[in-house]
């Protein structure tokens, strides 16, 4: 490999910060700060989502659109409903 065209491939921390879990793994990814962690010195990469927070991943997502079916259902049997009841009478 030729020298200095290559990214640094080292240990770096991925911080969740809405769950604030964090995960070592090597990567090239560029960082500007740093984090102690078990005595040793890591950069630090803030990450917005992960799988541990994202909607799709924790289930929240399926939530909503369940919440979203149960009230469209509920609009669409009260309309036929209240219908049905004037033709009875």
């Amino acid at each position: 490999m030729k020298e200095g065209i290559h990214p640094e491939y080292r240990d770096v921390v991925f911080l969740d910060q809405q769950t604030g879990n964090h995960v070592i793994i090597r990567s090239t990814a560029p960082t500007r700060e740093t984090i102690d962690i078990d005595g040793q010195t890591y950069p630090l990469y803030k990450c917005d989502v992960t799988s541990e927070s994202h909607p799709f991943y924790t289930g929240a997502q399926t939530r909503v659109v369940e919440t979203g079916r149960v009230e469209r259902f509920r609009n669409r049997y009260a309309t036929t409903a209240g219908a049905l009841k004037k033709k009875s009478n």
